[in-house]
């Protein structure tokens, strides 16, 4: 099998003569066989890939970020069929699996022909689609030879560069290459926010020489021009400086719209150009234009995806989608208002792992979390953050939600019943075993999304955050205590007795520790 798999920018192949491989980061008593170790967000382990009855399939194997194909988590949902083009988001990592022609003859192709009965069709001669090949029914000047060349290449190019601006440096540098007369070249995008002239590529031998007047009138008329210099006739400074006599400019045009500019000039007054190199650059505008409104769209899905990463690190699937604009961006007003706030820590978490080894550590925590944070999203709550052995989360916020308080109890009597599932099987294993303690309260506070423009993250902020990990810090492993606001509001739904807890600040606190739920 082999997988294709880039992490930070860095691309590596796995490749095993194997019908399964287990992807993830390696624990003290498990194995995976492509490791992941640098990605932290991967888990341990996060995904199985294998073949069976001649197709590839995938399944998440419970991770705690999910396994995203394209942009749909099949965390939960079993197994998937891959197909040729799948791209696979484990943590930070994406993974592309290479699936043979034969694995894949039950998805219908749009180039396969439909089932018929006739005779196959002789082939009389075949060509390998991989390289750029030059086929002509006569013999090519060899002018033409390298336009054509030229033409050809350019869909290669497009896949051989990595980034846009060295793509874009590839083709102003064939194009004067080709283009006999064309000395130097250039090629400016626009950016639509201060409608100033970027320039992202150019070929000449000192500075580079652009009339901006030529280039905004290009894309003004959405038209490719020649231009001479006449004798005699008035031409801005940029001209005069850079020596421009002759010139072909031609505007990257994506659906009407002027993406930028390419073109090509000569400071030689007896310099002319053709017809065909004419057309050529229009053709190579063209291309051009494709391959930037394409990245502009890998950007923008980009971004999208990042965003909707960052909001499924906090929110259940379902508040994610909602919180999703109509481009592709989370919603950032802050606001203020009434929440319910859950504190759950670990208790005697340092005395606990002093004799622990560091990834015996990491795959409880991992373990614990895994087990606790979709019992959080059940009951629509939000992860502020996880600190340490702390989870911090909240309901009723981002969207307001009437039963906030309830259903912070109800999922914090939940997740101590789920910690004790985690403990039952840890023991069985001989793993070591912890308890925690829970704390909640209700107030006002801010909420909203914080941070700078590239990482923004969801967070909480007042009194009602403090308060909390107060109940939180009085809670006995497992018990859930919540302030008398918490009762006041769910009474009719818990049962519970009063109790009194110590704080170091604000003295005795009331307290009431839920021993169960009605009904």
């Amino acid at each position: 099998m082999r997988i294709h798999y880039s992490y930070q920018g860095t691309e590596q192949v796995f490749e095993r003569d194997t019908i399964q491989v287990i992807v993830g980061r390696p624990g003290q008593a498990m194995s995976v066989d492509l490791d992941l170790r640098p990605d932290h967000a991967v888990s341990r382990p996060h995904v199985r890939i294998w073949v069976e009855g001649g197709k590839y399939w995938i399944e998440d194997l419970n991770s705690l970020r999910g396994t995203l194909i394209g942009e749909e988590d099949i965390k939960g949902k079993g197994q998937r069929q891959l197909h040729p083009g799948d791209m696979v988001r484990v943590g930070d990592t994406t993974l592309r699996v290479h699936i043979p022609i034969e694995a894949a003859a039950d998805r219908p192709s749009r180039l396969a022909p439909s089932p018929s009965t006739r005779p196959p069709l002789e082939i009389a001669a075949a060509l390998d689609a991989s390289i750029a090949p030059f086929v002509a029914a006569e013999t090519p000047s060899p002018e033409m030879a390298r336009r054509l060349a030229l033409l050809y290449e350019l869909p290669f190019h497009l896949v051989a560069e990595k980034g846009l601006d060295r793509l874009l440096q590839s083709i102003v540098e064939r194009l004067v290459e080709v283009i006999p007369d064309a000395a130097r070249g250039a090629v400016l995008l626009r950016d639509h926010g201060t409608d100033t002239l970027l320039l992202k590529a150019y070929v000449s031998p000192g500075q580079p020489a652009v009339s901006e007047t030529l280039a905004r009138r290009a894309m003004a008329e959405g038209k490719g021009f020649i231009w001479r210099r006449r004798e005699g006739a008035e031409v801005g400074a940029t001209i005069l400086q850079n020596r421009i006599e002759t010139g072909m400019y031609a505007p990257l045009l994506w659906q009407g719209e002027p993406l930028g500019v390419i073109c090509v000039d000569n400071p030689e007054r007896e310099s002319t150009f053709s017809d065909g190199d004419w057309r050529l650059m229009l053709a190579v505008a063209q291309f051009a234009a494709m391959a930037l409104a394409n990245h502009q769209l890998q950007e923008r899905l980009r971004r999208e995806s990042e965003a909707k990463s960052t909001l499924l690190r906090q929110f259940s699937p379902k508040v994610a989608e909602r919180l999703m604009g109509q481009h592709g961006r989370p919603r950032l007003a802050a606001q203020r208002g009434e929440v319910t706030i859950l504190c759950s820590d670990i208790r005697g978490f340092t005395r606990l792992t002093q004799g622990m080894e560091p990834d015996a550590v990491v795959d409880m925590l991992n373990a614990y979390l895994a087990q606790l944070t979709p019992v959080i999203f059940k009951y629509d709550g939000t992860v502020d953050k996880y600190a340490g052995d702390s989870i911090l989360a909240v309901f009723g916020s981002p969207e307001p939600d009437p039963k906030h308080a309830e259903k912070a109890v109800q999922a914090a009597v939940e997740m101590q019943g789920a910690m004790g599932t985690l403990n039952a099987a840890r023991n069985s294993q001989g793993q070591v075993t912890f308890g925690i303690g829970i704390g909640v309260h209700c107030g006002e506070v801010v909420h909203g999304f914080i941070g700078s423009t590239d990482r923004r993250d969801f967070t909480v902020i007042g009194d009602a955050v403090n308060r909390a990990s107060r109940y939180c810090d009085g809670a006995k492993a497992g018990e859930v205590l919540i302030s008398p606001a918490v009762h006041s509001r769910v009474w009719k739904v818990v049962q519970a007795e009063p109790t009194t807890i110590t704080t170091k600040h604000e003295g005795a606190l009331p307290a009431f520790r839920v021993t169960g739920l009605q009904g």
